[in-house]
């Protein structure tokens, strides 16, 4: 590996590990770890320059903010939950599709009054008042909560951090609203929970974003452009056929059309005397331009 390698961080457990590492197959670049199934380094093929880390989502998430990892694949919420500034250190380039989950403000389903967040305001206002103590909200995202509750003026509540099964919190006394990850409302609701209707924080996914403050050099950007222009010609490519047909000199023409309207785009072509033709699904679609490689640049020259 010649210079300094490309850190690339990716997660080291659980579904979300699986999901990048098919993501990374299917864009054409196989991981290989080293040290077996529990290995924390491993190598990727088509990147010799590449230098895999393999981390807890957490971890990525805290590489990427001070500028250990160049690159990485954490959850946004891990990301927002950074604090103030983030997006001066860390720069989103491209949402994967997978790992999602909303961050979002719940109550029990008794509160049958409270189903909006000017209504916590309400509660807590009347909680202190007769009780002398401050709603407590359950939560492992203390800087998401308190930003939104701040912009939602809710400002009579103590935040209680969790550090176990946070949606247990209300049943067990520990707290009487929760801040938590959902993906599909069960757990919420197995535990008589309730979203609020505007209680949504943040829809997040799994993203593959840069650390800023890395020290970048030019060859670990356009190592970057060259791997992001691959994943973005396959990502382009699931969404486009190729139709292809020979004209009147028996040259071969073809076009790229949207899944969507290849039916009408044969049809057109038997319209204008053109055929027969036939389709096919291609694996790669590239473009000479690459927006996310253009924006890491530009984020990259405005730390200089």
């Amino acid at each position: 590996m010649s210079g300094d390698p490309l850190i690339l961080a990716l997660p080291s457990k659980g579904r979300l590990k699986e999901q990048a590492e098919a993501w990374l197959a299917d864009s054409g670049f196989n991981l290989q770890t080293a040290g077996g199934a529990r290995g924390y380094r491993a190598s990727i093929d088509r990147l010799p320059q590449v230098q895999v880390q393999l981390l807890s989502a957490s971890d990525i998430a805290a590489a990427l903010d001070c500028g250990e990892a160049h690159l990485g694949v954490t959850g946004e919420d891990l990301l927002r939950e950074r604090g103030e500034g983030v997006d001066g250190r860390v720069l989103l380039l491209r949402a994967l599709g997978f790992g999602r989950a909303d961050v979002v403000v719940a109550a029990p389903k008794s509160w049958i009054d409270v189903d909006i967040m000017a209504d916590v305001e309400e509660v807590a206002a009347a909680y202190l008042a007769r009780t002398g103590r401050r709603l407590r909200v359950a939560t492992k995202y203390t800087v998401l909560t308190r930003a939104f509750f701040a912009a939602h003026g809710v400002a009579d509540y103590r935040i209680v951090e969790s550090s176990g099964a946070t949606e247990g919190a209300p049943a067990a006394g520990a707290a009487e609203l929760i801040v938590d990850i959902t993906t599909t409302g069960a757990t919420l609701a197995a535990n008589n929970l309730k979203v609020l209707s505007d209680g949504t924080i943040l829809k997040s996914q799994a993203q593959l974003a840069a650390g800023l403050k890395a020290g970048w050099t030019r060859a670990q950007v356009e190592t970057v452009r060259g791997f992001l222009r691959a994943v973005e010609a396959r990502a382009r490519a699931k969404t486009l056929a190729t139709v292809a047909w020979e004209d009147q000199h028996g040259d071969s023409r073809g076009l790229l059309t949207p899944i969507g309207a290849l039916f009408e785009t044969a049809e057109d072509l038997a319209a204008s005397g053109l055929g027969p033709t036939t389709a096919a699904r291609p694996d790669y679609v590239f473009q000479a331009d690459c927006p996310a490689a253009d924006a890491l640049e530009k984020a990259l020259s405005l730390l200089d």
